[in-house]
């Protein structure tokens, strides 16, 4: 069934938000689209750099010089070195937060890549050392056992290189999706920041052991530079910028408002508001610097477009953390990371599109709306009339930017939402589905599913943009 026009009354949407429901900042015009940018530019990087790391070794061995399995065994332990080495380079400035990769690349695909690349990585680590301890093995006549043991013992910085396989595996094993459901965020979070001790303790046995890295030479020294310029990446990105943004902006809790039972709102003011470059769509990274809450930061994304005067995250309260949110005081500092995404209007492929929304994931879709062009649609997919949010504002977008709007309320197995999202369903509520960008932010479920629908009513994948907050 569809959810029309009932709806609790009386709630309050935010400071200075007349009529009870309507946002205080005015509607701004559509934003022209960006277009994909250097994204091909990035991927030949990619491919170059990989093969500039493997040629030094290849241009070190003659033809014929791989004479028996004791050679090709070590000569390919070297190669997985190299390539992983490489990919532990790629993962950790990925992870850095730098904001043109973000631009060019967006954060789904970001987090695609690195999901990618840390399974390879991890493939290379385990192959290097297991290809290089038989390797060596073979060649000194000793035991697997006994190889490791000397390795360990007669060749400097092994140790440390051993630790860092042992933390990549670690972080490799806790991608995984079964596993990474069942960790809480804070502490899957925490894990997947090891990656930099492995960036560290991985440095010192290529320079000392390395067979293509030993010596003096610009082999040597592109590598060193290759790890400046990846930490200087990770330096901005992670400290210096949120620094100057946080300094510049100061940011400080205005009001805290329940929107329903298990959902509130933080609001949000500082300085210089109007000069934060955001689209709606858009998250932070935010740290409330009070008791409790100071040691973490979690992804959020606002759920209004900016409007110089104070911004708005809308939160389901799931866990420890969103728990403490709650009791936030106005005053409270907050420090803030962003803004990052490209879950954007600008970002589009085609001049319309479809919304799909699931419970507090209306939040950045709700943002999104003030900038979309008039003719857009959404489908808001609920369990209950209660878990509908920002119901006001969404009924007054939708007259102000001539936005369609749909409440599909029930449980997923329920005839009425079964129908609706289905192919047919869809494309009877959105005649020309095929030619809009479909924006899709909810539960994995609910997310993964739709993605299903839609290929199956021929959307084209370029066209489906996911919010994605992994890195």
């Amino acid at each position: 069934m569809t959810y029309q026009d009932t709806y609790p009354t009386g709630r309050r949407t935010g400071p200075s938000a007349p009529h009870g429901g309507r946002p205080a900042a005015p509607v701004p015009p559509g934003r022209p689209r960006r277009g994909p940018g250097g994204r091909r530019a990035l991927a030949a990087a990619f491919w170059l750099g990989l093969v500039a790391a493997v040629l030094p070794w290849w241009l070190a061995t003659p033809p014929g010089s791989l004479a028996d399995t004791t050679d090709v065994l070590t000569a390919a332990g070297r190669i997985t070195g190299l390539v992983a080495g490489y990919l532990l380079l790629v993962q950790v400035l990925m992870m850095s937060r730098l904001g043109v990769l973000e631009r060019w690349l967006g954060g789904e695909r970001i987090s695609r890549a690195h999901r990618d690349v840390g399974a390879t990585l991890l493939v290379a680590v385990l192959a290097h050392l297991a290809l290089l301890v038989v390797g060596y093995a073979r060649m000194e006549k000793n035991s697997i056992l006994g190889q490791v043991g000397a390795l360990l013992t007669h060749y400097e910085d092994m140790i440390s290189a051993f630790v860092a396989a042992g933390i990549m595996v670690a972080v490799g094993l806790t991608a995984v999706r079964g596993v990474r459901r069942r960790l809480p965020y804070e502490l899957w979070h925490h894990l997947h920041l090891t990656s930099y001790l492995a960036l560290l303790l991985g440095y010192g046995h290529q320079f000392s052991n390395g067979a293509q890295l030993y010596e003096p030479g610009p082999v040597r020294t592109g590598w060193i530079a290759a790890y400046l310029l990846v930490v200087v990446a990770l330096v901005w990105g992670r400290l210096v910028a949120p620094l100057r943004f946080n300094l510049r902006h100061r940011l400080r809790v205005a009001d805290v408002v329940a929107e329903s039972p298990d959902t509130i709102s933080i609001y949000l003011t500082g300085h210089r508001l109007n000069q934060i470059d955001l689209l709606g769509g858009q998250y932070f990274r935010w740290r409330f610097l009070n008791r409790g809450c100071w040691w973490q930061s979690h992804p959020f994304s606002l759920s209004a477009a900016g409007n110089g005067r104070w911004l708005r995250l809308t939160v389901k309260v799931v866990g420890g953390h969103t728990a403490e949110l709650r009791d936030l005081h106005p005053g409270a500092r907050v420090w803030a990371e962003g803004p990052s995404g490209t879950f954007t209007a600008a970002h589009r492929t085609r001049e319309r599109a479809l919304l799909i929304a699931g419970g507090s994931g209306i939040a950045p879709l709700r943002a999104m709306l003030e900038e979309l062009p008039p003719g857009a649609a959404l489908i808001y997919r609920a369990r209950t009339p209660a878990d509908v949010l920002l119901h006001n504002e969404l009924d007054w977008l939708a007259q102000a930017r001539r936005t369609s709007v749909w409440y599909v309320i029930g449980s997923r197995d329920d005839p009425g939402p079964r129908q609706v999202m289905s192919p047919e369903g869809l494309r009877r509520l959105v005649p020309d589905l095929t030619r809009r960008d479909v924006y899709l932010c909810g539960p994995g479920g609910l997310v993964d599913e739709a993605v299903r629908v839609l290929r199956r009513a021929g959307v084209p994948r370029r066209q489906i943009h996911l919010a994605t907050f992994e890195l």
